[in-house]
């Protein structure tokens, strides 16, 4: 097998920086938004981030549905690498297990193609899951072995924190992810929960009461975890609010004195559920 015959296929929750999965030959499978009115799209291929929360607006208290790609969209989406490189290697990299079936999927495609298929869980959404996927190709195309950058993913996945704030409950409430009681709660208060991916879950690890707040409290809660080193990676994304993501990315960029990897608007399956106004932080602690 010759060097760099290893190939990355990922999914549309990534968040990748744009133009890098072109630019690494990564393949993205989409997962699909569902509009009441019977629209139906493929998330980051037919329906970009910028588009969707105007969307996402005028659909009001009607919310999109989301799913996850088919067996079949796998088969074709490895069938395609295999076709131009039969002896090429796959590694395949999606978003945390406990939050969507999109993992369980390319696990039953990968075992009818080949046992040259391999998946990763990344525990994790979003850049969280981005990052391993940017890390990845950075392995491969030093050369590295499939064996050692599954290995060094499982190291990676270990140290990546995501934590959001969002700027409503009200898109958890509409999506039947909180009760009516709570959030009218958390509206009359003006509660924003911070929330971050833990295990491959959401937890809540605090509140606040302004998105000002928000910034500085996932600034100091990634200081803590790095610990004064440098992170491997960093990015900020956000949800319709890309001035408060400017205050945010610079802040942690002159906290951690790195440059982010990664500045970009989350897509339509994470935004149905998070709504606009939404920051969020991932940074690799290793």
């Amino acid at each position: 097998m010759t060097k760099n015959a290893i190939r990355i296929v990922t999914d549309s929750t990534a968040d990748l920086p744009r133009d890098f999965a072109a630019k690494h030959r990564v393949t993205i499978v989409p997962l699909r938004i569902h509009f009441p009115e019977g629209a139906n799209y493929l998330d980051g291929k037919e329906l970009e981030a910028k588009d969707f929360y105007p969307l996402l607006l005028a659909a009001g208290d009607r919310l999109p549905k989301t799913s996850t790609p088919t067996q079949e969209d796998f088969r074709q989406a490895y069938g395609e690498i295999l076709a131009e490189n039969p002896d090429c290697q796959i590694i395949s990299i999606h978003l945390s297990g406990a939050l969507s079936g999109t993992i369980n999927a390319a696990e039953t495609a990968a075992r009818e193609i080949s046992p040259r298929i391999y998946t990763f869980d990344s525990r994790n959404i979003s850049f969280g899951m981005g990052l391993q996927v940017m890390e990845a190709v950075r392995l491969i195309e030093a050369g590295a072995k499939a064996e050692k950058v599954l290995e060094y993913l499982t190291l990676v996945a270990a140290h990546t924190e995501t934590m959001f704030c969002l700027n409503t409950l009200e898109y958890l409430y509409k999506g039947g992810r909180i009760g009516k009681v709570t959030a009218l709660f958390g509206s009359v208060l003006n509660i924003k929960p911070l929330i971050h991916v833990k295990d491959g879950v959401y937890e809540s690890f605090g509140k606040v009461r302004s998105q000002r707040q928000a910034i500085q409290k996932m600034v100091d809660h990634g200081l803590k975890l790095l610990s004064d080193h440098t992170p491997l990676r960093l990015g900020v994304i956000h949800g319709a609010c890309e001035s408060l993501a400017v205050i945010l990315r610079e802040k942690v960029e002159a906290a951690y004195g790195k440059t982010v990897d990664n500045f970009a608007e989350t897509g339509a399956v994470i935004g149905v559920h998070t709504g606009p106004g939404t920051l969020g932080l991932t940074l690799c602690y290793l």
